[in-house]
């Protein structure tokens, strides 16, 4: 399974992009190049900070941190499929010869003697992405270059005299030569002379080799490093990302999503309106460690509101209760604590929102002219407890038509049940009425429910009460007697739930479970990403916890289990890969 890559929009340059930097920069490059030969995440180090979250400047539009450990990696390789397996190796092998073989470099030889158990890179927004002086009629080529994207390297050392010496001898540079300048007391080492190309590296304290592609960067690293303003000093980062602490991740990032958004309002291919921009500058930051199982990879989440906003989110962790509501048979399982709480920071979020997948007002339009309900007064206002949308597959009954190879069940635990009532004595009056379907009282295990029949015969729905509190609607195939009564084997008695949905954070607010292999063999599903059916042929399950872990953060907890290949061969040496190009 391919490592994620994480996509950041930049601006055209001029000069080579920061691959073609890299391969052509020596000895330095060796070790900035192994990050992207590794190309992933990271782990934690410096007290449960990312690495060298104390030298990224704070607004920094990401970090991703990844570990250079090569059992980790070989492990990565174990999963999937021989297609995924393959991809992936593809994709290594490719980095490693283009940035080290083909440089004269063997990462186990050159370069993990001094290097750390983790790489950092960070991307830096442009240095005018802050600023709102207007831009001058006539710039230089050093304002041209605060305009773009730059990148920093953090290596952290292991051995500091092995770091001295690559400062001291780096190789000759193809074109230019190797300068040396001081700022702030520190040496920096820097290429002039190559066309487009600004490298330079220094040593901080003997501990971090920092490689940047400009000489700005560099600065602006020492400064944050020196003025303590870098990331570990943002707004709410010291104090989130040690709740995603893991011994040994394979990788973590971060993303500063005001800083994306402003950069995303000023794209002239897709501007983002003001009140957009305005909602997002709520939100400070995003932060994930991955890990790597027995049998799949963990992904441990955590966002956080700006300090200084004013938006606070209600610490309400209610649910854990809809699994064990559904048959163990149950494809698919999503739930939430509170749905009128879930509608309203989807409102906030997205109202006037390009990028949100359907905007509220037509959402409640829609909800009007199909049943004349208002969704937030006649709905809503009675849909304040724990909720869950899931798909069970049919049993069809032999000689039984097969209009519908499974249901889609949705429940909810009312706060109001006379007002529900009426709601839903509402939706059965238009059904009947305006779509002339049959309304049929009806009795199932002996408890009442209400039919939907279509004029063609064909059972369309089922609404009834569970417990009292709990109201549910089948739709599609008649599995009704799967949830009344309540299942003897639930969701949640099963391995596989139990393996895979994260039992923290607890007390949830959310959880959510995929049964991939079973849905796919059963149901075709849309193509949403290219390459969509390898991945899920690699995946067997997908399980997610969240949590609301206070007044400003958000917690999700993810795994992914996956399969696994049978005799996994190492990589192709370079030895071998010359031989072959040569046949």
């Amino acid at each position: 399974m391919a490592p994620p890559l994480v996509s950041v929009p930049m601006k055209k340059k001029k000069k080579p992009s920061l691959v073609l930097t890299l391969s052509a920069a020596g000895l330095l490059i060796g070790a900035g190049t192994l990050a992207y030969w590794l190309l992933g995440h990271r782990q934690i180090s410096s007290g449960d900070l990312l690495v060298g979250a104390n030298i990224i400047p704070g607004d920094a539009l990401f970090a991703v941190s990844l570990t250079t450990d090569p059992q980790q990696w070989q492990k990565l390789r174990q999963f999937g499929t021989k297609e995924t397996q393959a991809e992936l190796d593809k994709n290594l092998v490719e980095l490693r010869d283009r940035f080290l073989t083909n440089n004269g470099y063997d990462f186990q030889k050159d370069i993990a003697p001094w290097v750390g158990n983790d790489v950092t890179i960070a991307i830096l927004a442009p240095a005018t992405a802050n600023k709102t002086v207007p831009k001058p009629v006539v710039t230089t080529n050093e304002d041209a270059a605060s305009d773009q994207q730059s990148m920093v390297m953090v290596l952290p050392v292991k051995n500091p005299e092995i770091a001295k010496n690559i400062l001291a001898q780096p190789k000759t540079l193809k074109q230019g030569k190797w300068i040396d300048r001081i700022y702030q007391g520190i040496a920096i080492k820097q290429s002039e002379g190559q066309p487009g190309e600004n490298f330079s590296a220094a040593l901080l304290d003997g501990r971090f080799l920092v490689i940047t592609d400009s000489p700005k960067a560099t600065e602006r690293a020492i400064d944050a490093y020196k003025n303590q303003t870098s990331l570990a000093t943002t707004g709410g980062f010291a104090d989130n990302f040690p709740k995603i602490a893991s011994d040994q991740p394979f990788s973590q990032f971060y993303i500063n999503v005001p800083t994306a958004a402003k950069i995303a309002a000023a794209s002239p291919n897709r501007p983002l309106p003001a009140q957009v921009l305005a909602q997002l500058q709520n939100n400070q930051g995003l932060a994930g460690t991955m890990t790597l199982e027995a049998e799949g990879i963990r992904f441990k989440g955590v966002s956080w509101l700006n300090p200084n906003s004013q938006r606070v989110l209600a610490v309400e962790n209610k649910a854990g209760q809809m699994q064990s509501r559904v048959p163990a048979e149950t494809l698919m399982m999503l739930s939430g604590g509170n749905l009128q709480r879930l509608w309203g920071d989807y409102v906030l979020t997205s109202q006037g929102n390009p990028l949100s997948p359907i905007a509220p007002e037509q959402i409640r339009g829609g909800i009007k002219s199909l049943t004349t309900l208002d969704l937030d007064k006649d709905l809503l206002s009675w849909m304040k407890g724990e909720f869950s949308l899931s798909v069970i597959p049919s049993s069809p009954k032999q000689g039984s038509p097969d209009n519908f190879r499974s249901g889609l069940v949705f429940m909810v635990q009312g706060s109001d049940r006379n007002s529900a009532e009426a709601s839903i004595k509402q939706l059965d009056d238009v059904m009947r009425n305006q779509y002339q379907f049959e309304v049929q009282p009806a009795k199932v295990a002996g408890q009442p429910v209400v039919n939907w029949v279509s004029p063609y015969g064909t059972l369309t729905a089922t609404h009834g009460w569970l417990d009292g509190d709990v109201a549910f609607l089948v739709v599609g195939a008649p599995i009704t007697d799967k949830i009344v009564p309540k299942p003897n084997n639930t969701l949640a008695s099963t391995i596989p739930f139990q393996q895979t949905v994260p039992t923290e954070p607890n007390p949830t607010n959310g959880q959510f479970f995929l049964d991939v292999e079973r849905t796919v063999k059963n149901f075709p599903l849309p193509t949403l990403i290219s390459n969509q059916q390898t991945l899920l042929d690699a995946t067997r399950l997908i399980g997610m916890t969240s949590a609301v872990s206070d007044s400003r953060s958000n917690l999700y907890d993810i795994f992914i289990a996956l399969k696994k290949v049978s005799n996994t061969t190492p990589l192709p040496s370079p030895e071998s890969n010359k031989s072959n190009s040569a046949r």
